[in-house]
């Protein structure tokens, strides 16, 4: 099978030849450690793995330092010494300031270069995921987050504008990928810390779920199927989250009490699940050993039957141990193979690899 085949068919829940290795976002600094200076695409093609990942692409319009920039939504970043942007301020200050400002141009002829070069090199062979939005990250990201969750209880009627706004450009953007031909479409939004939601399950239904569940529906227009992405312990808002009629979630963060096998017994005859090695810990300070029997474990709970893709627990991110990286994808190409062997399922469904780590 086809990196492509593998994804679908696990996407669809269906049992692949093997369990398909795909990872939301791999930085550069473990690409350079395990090949040199080469570019993620030319990574996803050494590593053998099922699918890769594109985001839309923007421009800078002010520098400020090395470091610091300023966006096309007027929102400034500072990239830190790992060379991830990490968000610093937004330009809506008070709720007035909705009244002048223009989101980007979604239309613009380079948003999607990069996504049509992903098509150009991998239609057909590998699962093409494009990674967009829904409402909730960007709307705290031109407001603030404090404010945007104070805005929930004292101005509802703002917090919809803005999600509008952030919305519909997000919808068309995805659109115009979806005309190009993307095979996944993805949001990227994280609703959730480790302890729980970061606003109360009925704050979500109200500002966040409606605004996910457009997007859905957008990529079911053109019969594409749709993962949900969020970080942390998202248990009293995974109903709403399953019945907008996502395909796919991910990526169930173990250490955030999101175990994988729970979420496969209770939601795998609607959803996918992808996941969910560790990165925060073991991938980046444990033992290869100690990844493999994480792995082992993960494709136990989750691989049965079908209808997993096997990730790490967020990212593979400058802090991850490119020999860990490179052990975990090994294992889940050896210990995957369907049929699973039976004597791994039976020893390792029951296993807690991550109880080492755990608060």
């Amino acid at each position: 099978m086809s990196g492509l085949e593998r994804m679908m068919t696990a996407l669809r829940r269906g049992q692949p030849d093997r369990v398909p290795i795909w990872e939301l976002i791999v930085n550069q600094p473990v690409i350079d450690a395990l090949y040199g200076d080469i570019s993620y695409h030319d990574f996803v093609e050494r590593e053998g793995l099922d699918g890769v990942t594109v985001f839309e692409d923007f421009r800078i319009v002010e520098r400020f330092d090395e470091a610091t920039f300023r966006d096309e939504w007027g929102i400034i970043w500072r990239v830190g010494d790992a060379g991830i942007p990490y968000h610093i301020d937004g330009p809506i200050k008070h709720p007035s300031d909705l009244d002048n400002y223009k989101p980007p141009d979604p239309d613009a002829d380079y948003r999607l270069q990069t996504l049509q070069e992903a098509i150009k090199r991998f239609k057909g062979e590998k699962a093409i995921v494009f990674l967009t939005h829904d409402a909730f990250e960007f709307s705290h990201y031109l407001f603030g987050m404090d404010n945007l969750l104070l805005a929930y209880v004292d101005n509802p009627g703002f917090v919809h504008e803005l999600a509008h706004i952030v919305i519909e450009y997000k919808k068309r953007v995805l659109t115009h990928a979806l005309e190009l031909g993307i095979d996944i479409a993805l949001t990227g939004d994280d609703y959730a810390h480790r302890q729980g939601p970061i606003m109360s399950p009925q704050h979500f239904q109200e500002f966040v779920l409606p605004y996910l569940q457009e997007m859905v529906d957008t990529a079911h227009q053109y019969n594409v199927p749709f993962i949900k992405h969020t970080d942390g312990n998202i248990w009293p808002i995974l109903d709403m989250i399953v019945d907008t009629g996502i395909d796919g979630l991910d990526p169930l963060e173990p250490i955030a009490h999101m175990d994988i096998g729970e979420v496969k017994a209770k939601y795998g005859d609607r959803i996918a699940v992808v996941g969910n090695v560790d990165c925060g810990e073991l991938l980046s300070r444990g033992t290869v050993e100690e990844v493999v029997e994480a792995v082992k474990e993960t494709l136990a709970k989750a691989a049965v039957g079908g209808g997993h893709i096997l990730a790490s627990s967020n990212s593979i991110h400058p802090a991850v141990n490119p020999q860990n990286y490179r052990a975990m994808v090994e294992a889940g190409k050896q210990y995957g193979q369907y049929p699973l062997d039976p004597q791994m399922v039976a020893e390792y469904r029951t296993k807690k690899y991550i109880a080492k780590y755990e608060d």
